[in-house]
C-alpha cells in the first residue's frame, strides 16, 4: 500500500478518512476514528475498497450517510 505523502497528494480529501492505493492499483479508504457500535449495526463500514477514486468516493459518502441517518434515531430515544 502507498502510505507517502507525495502519493496522496493528488487524490481528494475525506476528512477523517486516509486513503490509500495498494499495489495492485485498487484504492481503499479507512475512517481514523471508529463509528459507534450502533452506526455499524446500521451497515456503516470503517474501511472501504474500490477499483477507482470515483467509485471510493462513493464508498465513503455512503458510509458517512449511513452514519448520518442513524444519528438521529439516537437523539430522538434521549
Amino acid at each position: 500500500m502507498t502510505h507517502d505523502r507525495d502519493a496522496a497528494a493528488d487524490r481528494p480529501v475525506f476528512a477523517g478518512w486516509r486513503i490509500m492505493r495498494s499495489d495492485a492499483g485498487r484504492f481503499w479508504a479507512t475512517r481514523e476514528r471508529p463509528f459507534s457500535q450502533t452506526v455499524e449495526d446500521a451497515g456503516a463500514h470503517r474501511t472501504v475498497d474500490a477499483d477507482d477514486l470515483v467509485k471510493l468516493c462513493q464508498a465513503i459518502a455512503e458510509q458517512e450517510s449511513i452514519a448520518e441517518r442513524t444519528r438521529p434515531s439516537l437523539w430522538m430515544a434521549r
